[in-house]
């Protein structure tokens, strides 16, 4: 496996010393960042309002685009508000702070996401979703009625898995129980649109929370929290939100006026996935669905041999340096065609032949 230290940036197609290759990793799911129109937006965006707004949004100078971004990030997810944040590491902290210190007891998902973990709590990033959940209930069932605070992510993007948190319906019909969700491998791909999976899990007998970047499937250099209106009004007293400058205005000027473009991704990332399943769908080596842009294979003969295709794929020993590599493969919706085909046909290749 080789290292790609670039000078460009990253496409669909990357050249490195003097050959190409066809692009299949990273986090671009929607492709939004190589989209003509969407770049144009973007540099309207920082002309208007500049660079970056390196204040905190409780200053007596504020940009109404903020304010006009989270109503209608809300409005399109289904929450009451939204806060966004320069990040959503950021984003993710600040709810946890809000909900971490009301809780009796905090029950951690395996893969939740590093930005809602608290630091005293450490999941088995081995254990299986299901396992899990068979776990929290069986808790829920023996204590007595108390806070409980849930924390995971909407989607596993490491192992390809789509979660559903229906199950909590008992535990909360009998604990006062807060959920805080990290959607930042679902905006964009999963959920209501583009907005996520909020409209999902607000009908829960909790207090819910949903936090996560927007730099990924949504292409914004940016963090969100959505939430009920009266968490938020508390968590805008945090000193998290307050002592922290916002992300850069122009890019949420671009995503309001750019609605069509990020649809019309949408779909090309729907049809690629589509496309791509359907061809390799009889290979027992890889794991995925037309549901989520993310399949993995466990041949790690076949990184090396992807690459001398020219094709790149994400290759990274987890969930330590010392544990096996974690072979992913990533459709976006900046895929054209004929990537697909060559991916296709190179792996149907691999699969049949014996090394």
């Amino acid at each position: 496996m080789n290292i790609f230290n670039l000078e460009q940036k990253i496409d669909r197609i990357i050249d490195h010393q003097g050959k190409q290759y066809r692009y299949f990793s990273g986090t671009a799911y929607l492709g939004m960042g190589i989209v003509p129109e969407f770049q144009e937006k973007v540099i309207e965006g920082l002309k208007k309002y500049g660079l970056n707004h390196g204040q905190s949004r409780g200053n007596n100078v504020r940009l109404k685009v903020y304010d006009k971004f989270e109503e209608f990030f809300a409005k399109n997810a289904e929450s009451e508000a939204a806060i966004v944040m320069s990040s959503g590491y950021l984003a993710g902290t600040a709810a946890l702070r809000f909900l971490q210190n009301e809780a009796n007891t905090i029950w951690v998902a395996p893969d939740t996401h590093p930005a809602i973990l608290p630091q005293e709590l450490t999941p088995d990033p081995k254990q299986s979703f299901e396992s899990w959940k068979a776990e929290c209930l069986e808790k829920s069932e023996k204590l007595i009625p108390q806070k409980i605070l849930i924390l995971g992510n909407a989607v596993d993007p490491l192992h390809s898995e789509i979660h559903d948190y229906d199950w909590l319906q008992p535990i909360g019909e009998k604990h006062e129980l807060s959920v805080l969700i990290d959607d930042s491998h679902a905006f964009g791909v999963i959920g209501k649109r583009i907005f996520g999976t909020y409209s999902n899990l607000k009908n829960l007998p909790a207090k819910v929370l949903v936090s996560g970047s927007i730099g990924k499937g949504l292409g914004l250099p940016a963090g969100i929290i959505l939430c009920d209106m009266a968490t938020k009004k508390e968590i805008l007293q945090l000193p998290i939100y307050g002592g922290a400058s916002p992300c850069p205005p122009g890019y949420l000027k671009a995503f309001l006026e750019s609605q069509d473009l990020y649809l019309q991704q949408k779909e090309k990332l729907s049809t690629n996935l589509s496309y791509f399943q359907k061809q390799i769908s009889h290979l027992t080596e890889i794991k995925g669905s037309s549901e989520y842009p993310v399949f993995n294979y466990s041949e790690n003969t076949w990184v090396e041999k992807l690459e001398q295709g020219g094709i790149i794929t994400s290759s990274f020993p987890y969930p330590t340096s010392k544990d096996p590599r974690l072979n992913r493969i990533v459709i976006s919706g900046f895929h054209l065609k004929e990537d697909l085909d060559l991916l296709a046909g190179k792996l149907i290749e691999l699969s049949t032949t014996k090394f």
